[in-house]
């Protein structure tokens, strides 16, 4: 890469143990477009994403369908990859933990490790959780001195089994997370020091034997054991991004992208595997504090009952919704707009069918279409030569220009903190204003009166700039619709603008623009 600053995003990678879910697509959306965001800077941006296929849970669903795990996991693969499609998703790279190239990464980081002494082995007796695929301990039980369902099914098993020294960098994790900024946003972090205190004395079991479970890596320096799940799969954001890469690979080159900007992940699988497991295992490879990744951890959507409140989603209750029904009834630009419009990073939201609508009618066609429609309209019909030569001013055009430039600089601060919502809350304030502008002068009068003639094309240019500048502030978002904004533009030249280059003026005089034509169709729900 140049010396453009890099910008490497992954999201957490979806299990193959089932179909995609609204988490899903609002976690790759959310991704996708900080991604655009941050190409819209000038930054080298590499986005990754991806599958973990393997684990005990999958190989138990294979072997109840008949199936192997490999075939299980290619199909439902598919799902994913098509969704993604779907969505439009910008990503680089598409890691499946199943590719000979990560597993080679995997067992020379195990190789690695044992040779320092980080991994031992020994017999253990206890409680596991199926469901988490994890060895539990005391801490794990509740006050009425059972484990929680949130363990799924526990059983009890004696075996002998590998372990990493995690208690070993408990001191130094209980310090770094503290101290940085490693946790966005930063309340999680009570919450990983809880956790963290938990672990403190315990060692990460990282192996299962393969007369349980033959579906995983195998260990190098011991053949009849597989990795466990999460040493496995965490390890996909270096392995994609060219860490311990073979001579001669087409991976990137990890100096390039390392440490990564964000991880995106959700606050069910923050602890303990990405705020105590993960950063362990890079401390323990000997990656510096500065070389430690950032956590961006989103919440749950939730569902909105009949009753107004706020119902859990998941396949038990049969309340699951279903991304791809979503693109098919609204669209997928509308689909990518609500759910990172209507839900703040780090926190829950509920999932509302009738919100969806409204917040997408109001901002996007009623907003933005009403006054694309309005500018190109007048201006085709008034200024046949194209956008006018400026002789006029006055203060609300004035104050329109401030505006917009205020408006770039808060879209900025905004999404430089990963908040999405109030970025898209700011444009559509300032395209309310535009358009209240709109009323108050009255474009359609002033073209009846040729000795204000001036007057008109004042307003019309401070019509039509807006939508420029909106068409690529909105472009990480809904890039499809910006793009056909910009082509009745005629200014396909703004894909390429640098958001330091974002200014007014953009559209110079004698521009013509082309005929309006809608781009945000309304909604309804059936």
């Amino acid at each position: 890469m140049s010396q453009t600053p890099s910008y490497y995003i992954t999201t957490a990678i979806d299990y193959t143990n089932g179909k995609p879910h609204i988490g899903h697509a609002y976690e790759k959306v959310l991704a996708d477009v900080l991604a655009r965001y941050h190409r819209l800077k000038g930054e080298n941006v590499y986005f990754l994403t991806g599958v973990d296929q393997h684990g005990q849970k999958v190989q138990q669903t294979a072997e109840k369908e008949g199936v192997e795990p490999k075939a299980y996991v290619d199909e439902m693969t598919k799902g994913f990859v098509s969704l993604w499609e779907k969505l439009g998703l910008s990503h680089d790279a598409f890691a499946e933990t199943t590719d000979p190239l990560h597993v080679a990464c995997v067992q020379k980081i195990l190789l690695n490790l044992k040779e320092k002494g980080a991994l031992y082995k020994k017999a253990y007796k206890g409680f596991y959780s199926v469901r988490q695929e994890q060895f539990l301990t005391e801490k794990e039980r509740g006050e009425d001195g059972e484990f929680g369902s949130e363990w799924g099914e526990v059983v009890e098993l004696e075996e002998e089994n590998w372990y990493f020294r995690l208690s070993d960098h408990a001191d130094w994790l209980r310090e770094f997370v503290t101290t940085s900024d490693f946790i966005f946003p930063e309340f999680r972090k009570t919450e990983v020091l809880n956790a963290i205190e938990k672990a403190a004395d315990t060692d990460l079991c990282i192996s299962r034997p393969k007369n349980r479970l033959h579906w995983g890596i195998e260990l190098p320096f011991d053949k009849e054991y597989v990795t466990y799940v999460w040493f496995d799969a965490l390890i996909n954001y270096i392995s994609f991004a060219g860490y311990e890469k073979e001579a001669g690979s087409d991976l990137p080159n990890f100096n390039d992208l390392w440490p990564a900007n964000a991880h995106v992940i959700g606050k069910d699988i923050m602890v303990p595997s990405h705020s105590i497991y993960w950063p362990a295992m890079l401390h323990a490879m000997g990656f510096s504090n500065e070389e430690m990744p950032q956590l961006i951890v989103h919440g749950w959507w939730n569902l909105k009952a009949s009753d107004g409140k706020s119902e859990k989603i998941s396949k038990s209750l049969g309340n699951v919704v279903d991304p791809v029904e979503l693109i098919e009834q609204f669209g997928v630009e509308a689909t990518r707009y609500y759910l990172v419009r209507d839900i703040v990073t780090g926190r829950d939201s509920d999932f509302d069918p009738e919100r969806f609508v409204d917040l997408y009618n109001k901002e996007l066609p009623k907003t933005l279409g009403n006054l694309l429609n309005r500018s190109l309209g007048m201006l085709r019909k008034n200024f046949t030569e194209g956008i006018p030569v400026l002789s006029h001013d006055d203060e609300e055009s004035s104050a329109l220009r401030s505006l917009a430039t205020e408006l770039i600089a808060k879209y900025r601060d905004a999404m430089d903190k990963n908040d999405v919502p109030t970025a898209l809350k700011e444009i559509y304030s300032f395209l309310s204003q535009c358009n209240a502008y709109a009323d108050k002068k009255e474009p359609w009068v002033l073209a009846k009166d040729e000795t204000k003639r001036d007057q008109l094309a004042t307003v019309l240019c401070h019509l039509v700039e807006p939508v420029a500048l909106v068409s690529v502030l909105l472009s990480p978002v809904v890039p499809t619709a910006c793009k056909r904004i910009q082509e009745q533009l005629k200014a396909e030249f703004l894909a390429d603008i640098n958001l330091d280059d974002l200014r007014w003026g953009l559209l110079e005089s004698g521009h013509e623009v082309g005929k309006a034509k809608p781009v945000f169709p309304q909604i309804a729900l059936d």
